[in-house]
């Protein structure tokens, strides 16, 4: 192999090398997190990328409505500021069976 090729190879090497340690991990990572933005729901609990903890109260396409534990203060952000789901919020399915459980049968009077 003459010596001019040599280095044409080391640089398809390096490219290559760099490929899958640094390109292809980090758009596996870009992936997820678009996923787990596009899944959430109300109910989740979420921490933004500014440290704010939140539920989730509503949901639109590009912005989500969180509620503050302490003072019940409603602020709204932008899905991409969300940057991880602490605790999954119950399926409606959860939520409605929990509510029928907390409900006391309705007495009749008997006369």
């Amino acid at each position: 192999m003459p010596q001019e090729y040599s280095g044409i190879l080391m640089m398809i090497i390096l490219f290559a090398v760099m490929y899958f340690m640094m390109i292809r991990p980090q758009k596996k990572k870009d992936k997820e997190i678009k996923a787990m933005r596009d899944n959430l729901s109300i109910g989740d609990e979420v921490i933004t990328i500014g440290g704010i903890h939140g539920k989730v109260v509503k949901v639109n396409d590009e912005v989500v409505t969180l509620e503050m534990a302490h003072a019940k203060q409603r602020v709204e952000f932008s899905k991409w500021a969300i940057g991880s789901v602490g605790k999954k919020g119950k399926d409606k399915a959860e939520i409605k069976d929990a509510v029928e459980e907390t409900e006391e049968p309705k007495k009749e009077d008997e006369e």
